[in-house]
């Protein structure tokens, strides 16, 4: 700790010099200048030794990005699931930390996140993915809000405008050439591809259904987890667990997979592409093949469900069904299906004219 002195065009000025460690033992360090007078340069002092204690006593904490994003992992670890803390330790660890691991929290503004997302992040490939880092980001610095590391989260403002995501689906008489090539076949997904388009369960949960999840006699399947290659089995994606009915063609497939799944305790057949996260090519290679559609596996499930409200199902039925815990993302659906527009044109006061009515009146014009 010192005060110097030091001249500028021909003046005498004064320098403050403060150093010391924080409750955590990082070295800090302030230095301030310009001062005219010992006075108050003297109070500088003051008031930086006292900065200084604070951050001694832990009562003021400073931060690097990268030091607390490690504080954020290890809480995430205790809370979270391993696939949001992978996604974390993924997305953060290629774009950000190689730019801000150093760099103070506290002085990291809002210039610096869009420059960030914008400029640094520049080859991220889909604007969907850039969304997703902002995300990630912002959480991190809300974070240290919370715990008063930082006064604002410097992310406050910053959009990242994505377009919405377009989903495939099948009609109804491509789902049906779709299952009548999978089943004259044989192939492997038939009876996997069957049961998502007959109850729209997403993959986790079919993955994890066993037989004692279905009641034949009062035809119904109990849905109260899923399965991730991270996470293991756990838990529905909701937190939720639903009743999803059976109908005479779900149960017609039950009993096909009860003769042939003999005393195994899973419903449908764990195939490796299946356990690696391959179906979504499976799916798309096959609809390839036939002629139909390229969906994803995913999409057998928007299939099931754009079908079902195009066919005048109820909004609240279908999100019961598979488990829709908000109402716009089943809206989404609906949407897709037209349900919202569906013979919005048939109020218009004109339409085409007919062959014959064009004809008759040609001739009065010749008359």
């Amino acid at each position: 700790m010192a005060i110097k002195t030091y001249e500028n065009d021909g003046k005498k000025y004064y320098e403050v010099y403060v150093n010391g460690h924080d409750a955590r033992g990082k070295r800090i360090q302030f230095r301030k200048r310009g001062f005219d007078t010992l006075k108050r340069a003297n109070k500088a002092e003051f008031e930086l030794k006292r900065k200084l204690a604070e951050y001694k006593d832990g009562i003021i904490s400073t931060y690097t990005f990268g030091e607390w994003f490690d504080v954020c992992i290890k809480q995430m670890k205790i809370d979270k699931k391993p696939s949001t803390v992978h996604n974390y330790q993924t997305q953060i660890g290629k774009w950000v930390l190689p730019h801000w691991k150093d760099i103070e929290l506290k002085n990291i503004v809002r210039s610096h996140v869009h420059d960030m997302i914008f400029v640094k992040c520049a080859e991220i490939k889909t604007e969907n993915n850039r969304k997703t880092v902002l995300k990630l980001i912002k959480r991190i610095f809300e974070s240290a809000v919370n715990e008063g590391v930082i006064d604002r989260n410097p992310c406050l403002g910053i959009q990242v405008k994505a377009p919405e995501t377009e989903q495939k689906v099948l009609t109804t008489t491509e789902v049906e050439t779709f299952l009548r090539e999978a089943k004259i076949t044989n192939h492997r997904f038939y009876p996997i591809w069957a049961m998502a388009l007959l109850t729209g369960m997403r993959s986790g949960e079919m993955f994890a259904l066993r037989w004692s999840d279905i009641d034949m006699d009062s035809k119904i399947i109990h849905i109260s987890r899923q399965w991730t290659s991270r996470n293991g089995f756990g838990p529905t994606k909701t937190q939720r667990s639903r009743i999803v009915p059976i109908s005479d063609e779900i149960l017609l497939l039950l009993k096909e997979l009860k003769l042939t799944r003999g005393s195994e305790e899973s419903v449908l057949p764990r195939f490796r592409e299946w356990r690696n996260g391959e179906q979504a090519r499976v799916t798309r290679d096959f609809c390839k093949l036939i002629g139909v559609t390229p969906v994803k596996f995913h999409d057998l499930r928007a299939t099931y469900i754009t079908n079902l409200l195009a066919r005048g199902e109820t909004l609240a039925r279908v999100m019961s069904m598979v488990g829709h815990h908000q109402l716009k993302t089943t809206n989404g659906y609906l949407r897709k299906a037209g349900v919202d527009v569906k013979g919005g044109n048939d109020k218009l006061g004109y339409k085409l004219p007919r062959i014959e009515e064009a004809k008759i009146i040609r001739l009065l014009k010749q008359d």
